[in-house]
């Protein structure tokens, strides 16, 4: 399909890890497709829920593994060679520890970071030079082994943050779809405002 964009949510499929960190850029596939208006289809030859939409003048696809996470690259190098997308245009939202809950990045390449999710993408598609969009899930140790923080929920102080934090992201991939990479990370790249504290401003 020509001039198609591909955005995937990467996480784990399942009652048992829905809402928790490591779903963090499943829950921004998620406002996407509720935003616009479209629907999710399971697709078994590709093992992955998949939604089409127009954004502007663009066709997307967005893209939910159903592989678990460490395995998300098998869903995402089959889409990709079914609709022929170049790499260019395949943007992956994943959780990320190492920033602060909060906080968005998006970038055009990088290393994986030690993202079980996007390691499994670059072993599949054979690069690393696409973009990823972090989304901050923050950590409570320095140790490395963080199983249990990622696959924990967020807090019910969290949750409003969070909201706005995914339609954050949600908004700067349409710029990214729109007008590009360098635009999109000009605009939103960094720390969401927290809702409550803007709220104690105005009081």
């Amino acid at each position: 399909m020509e001039n198609l964009h591909l955005v995937v949510g990467l996480g784990n499929p399942g009652s048992r890890y829905a809402e928790t960190r490591h779903n963090a850029g499943l829950l921004v596939a998620e406002v996407l497709v509720g935003r616009w208006k479209t629907r999710w289809v399971q697709e078994k030859v590709f093992q992955a829920s998949l939604a089409k939409a127009d954004c502007g003048a663009q066709r997307v696809m967005v893209c939910q593994p159903q592989t678990f996470m460490n395995s998300s690259g098998e869903a995402v190098a089959a889409v990709m060679k079914f609709y022929r997308v170049e790499k260019e245009r395949l943007l992956v939202a994943v959780d990320d520890a190492d920033l602060p809950f909060g906080e968005i990045r998006l970038r055009p390449g990088g290393s994986s970071g030690g993202h079980h999710g996007l390691e499994s993408i670059e072993q599949h598609i054979g690069t690393r030079d696409y973009a990823r969009l972090r989304v901050g899930i923050g950590r409570t140790t320095s140790e490395r082994e963080i199983r249990g923080h990622v696959l924990s929920r967020f807090t019910s102080t969290e949750a409003k943050w969070l909201d706005k934090v995914l339609t954050t992201a949600a908004d700067q991939i349409e710029i990214w779809i729109e007008d590009g990479i360098q635009k999109a990370m000009n605009r939103f790249n960094g720390v969401v405002n927290d809702p409550a504290h803007e709220e104690g401003k105005a009081q």
